[in-house]
């Protein structure tokens, strides 16, 4: 029995597709949901899948338009093919073409989507790191799994032939199936890799059809209102067609000018050239989805308010100059601002517990340890790891700490226990050029301090205007915890430690 493949319908308003590569040879065999070709439409590439199990039929050929509803080919549900489709070529592999090493178990090991923490209920496929079909050995990295917190890598459980299931981009639950691993016994030979890969299909050369030349509907519709002929534009769809996209940056040709001998009339201004209006679409990462959530929320459900002040950074200037070069050889870290800042606020957050305390429904929760939250900016959006029981580090442990959590933010290597229980915040806008900002709370904290660049301004000193390297630092805080009273003077404290390290090492 032959099945019939049909365009399906893929919008509203887009009337034809064009085929723009089929993905299983005429006469190969397909399994049920198997991609066999690429579609492209006005707006979009999509994958056509097999209905059903069997042979397939070509009908139609790379770069030819169909209509919506035309047979594309069909599939012979009870037919047989001597050519091997895809993913044959790589999972049914003969036995006497295998490396002889290796050898098939029978079992097929199941890899869910792995608890990662508490209160992550979903995770991200974010790429894979290995194909469909390849072989891949017991711990290697196979795929990385993006929660709303972290990033995480996914390694095989087993040795054997990869069979993917769920592809980058799909949200999958807490022990969800990603993919299956057909298990070996035995090593692999060194070419067993790649051996066992179907080689990469060659590239087509490009070739002329019909289609060259000739606009899609929506693109002869807007050709038809500039008034420009389809044979001034040059199509950049499949096989030369004129796409939307073409038709919408095309103009006509300007007339030419008449040069006139008539005295007194001035020659035309030629039309300014325009630049480049390219534009590209990103899907957000659901790190980015989250963080933009939490600080819409926060600033829904908070009665957040920023008060400002200014640090004269010369003392702390003057002592890093002093030892930074014996600090570094002592301890093989460099002594940075964070320490400073760490330490300023633990000392106020000790002395102003509501600054470090939480709401939790109708309750406050008051913590005498203070975990500090320190903002990093990752390269797949804003973490905040933790540093915990700051209060008790010294300033060599701080520098330690905040190396290490920055570069494994860095890396995408931060795991959940790192990024949870902060109990109040420090942001440095500074590194990036920042003179002065309102950070946004993390919620469920209640403060957040942020640092700016050093800026050399004129000050008054004894009453004489003097230059010092001066910064803007600025707390925001949640009014339904935190009174005006408290939040100033945490923040006059914080000053008052910087302006005078000693006081940090004095405890006064």
């Amino acid at each position: 029995m032959s099945f019939e493949i049909k365009i399906p319908s893929v919008g509203e308003s887009i009337t034809e597709v064009t085929v723009g590569q089929w993905l299983v040879e005429d006469g190969a065999s397909v399994e049920m949901d198997d991609p066999i070709c690429e579609l492209e439409s006005e707006k979009a590439t999509f994958e056509l899948n097999a209905e059903v199990a069997g042979i397939l039929k070509q009908r139609v050929k790379k770069g030819d338009t169909l209509n919506i509803g035309d047979i594309i080919g069909t599939i012979d549900e009870n037919g047989k093919s001597d050519k091997p489709s895809a993913e044959s070529k790589v999972e049914n592999k003969p036995a006497d073409t295998m490396p002889d090493q290796l050898k098939k178990t029978g079992q097929v090991l199941e890899m869910v989507v792995p608890t990662v923490g508490e209160s992550i209920t979903e995770v991200t496929i974010g790429s894979w790191s290995k194909k469909d079909g390849d072989f891949v050995e017991m711990d290697e990295v196979i795929a990385e799994i993006e929660s709303e917190k972290a990033t995480f890598e996914l390694t095989a459980e087993a040795q054997g032939y990869l069979k993917i299931v769920a592809k980058k981009g799909e949200t999958l639950g807490i022990g969800a199936l990603i993919c299956t691993i057909e298990v070996t016994e035995g090593a692999p030979a060194a070419s067993s890799k790649e051996a066992i890969q179907a080689p990469a299909p060659k590239p087509s050369p490009v070739t002329e059809t019909y289609a060259s030349g000739h606009p899609s509907p929506a693109a002869g519709k807007i050709l038809a209102e500039k008034g420009i002929s389809p044979g001034e534009v040059m199509g950049s769809g499949v096989g030369g067609r004129i796409t939307k996209e073409d038709a919408v940056k095309a103009e006509k040709p300007s007339e030419k000018i008449i040069e006139s001998t008539t005295v007194g009339i001035a020659p035309a201004t030629p039309a300014l050239q325009k630049g480049p209006r390219e534009q590209r679409r990103d899907k957000m990462s659901t790190l980015r989805k989250t963080i933009s959530r939490r600080l819409v929320a926060v600033k829904n459900e908070t009665a957040m308010l920023t008060t400002f002040n200014e640090v004269n950074m010369k003392p702390i200037m003057d002592i890093r100059a002093k030892y930074k070069d014996s600090f570094k050889e002592k301890f093989d870290v460099g002594l940075g601002f964070m320490s400073f800042f760490t330490r300023a606020c633990c000392v106020a957050l000790q002395e102003w517990p509501s600054v470090n305390a939480q709401l939790d429904g109708d309750e406050i929760i008051y913590s005498d340890f203070c975990d500090i939250s320190i903002a990093v900016s990752a390269p797949k959006g804003l973490v905040v790891p933790v540093i915990r029981n700051a209060e008790s580090l010294s300033f060599e442990q701080i520098e330690k700490e905040v190396v290490r959590l920055a570069t494994r933010a860095r890396e995408s290597k931060l795991s959940i226990e790192e990024m949870q229980g902060g109990t109040f915040t420090i942001t440095n806008g500074g590194v990036f050029g920042s003179m002065m900002s309102t950070p946004i709370i993390n919620a469920p904290q209640s403060a957040i301090l942020g640092m700016h660049n050093i800026v050399q301004r004129p000050v008054v000193e004894n009453g004489e205007v003097v230059i010092r390297p001066m910064m803007y630092i600025a707390l925001s805080y949640d009014h339904r915890i935190i009174d005006g009273r408290e939040s100033v003077s945490f923040l006059v404290r914080v000053k008052e430690l910087l302006e005078d390290p000693t006081r940090l090492l004095l405890g006064v």
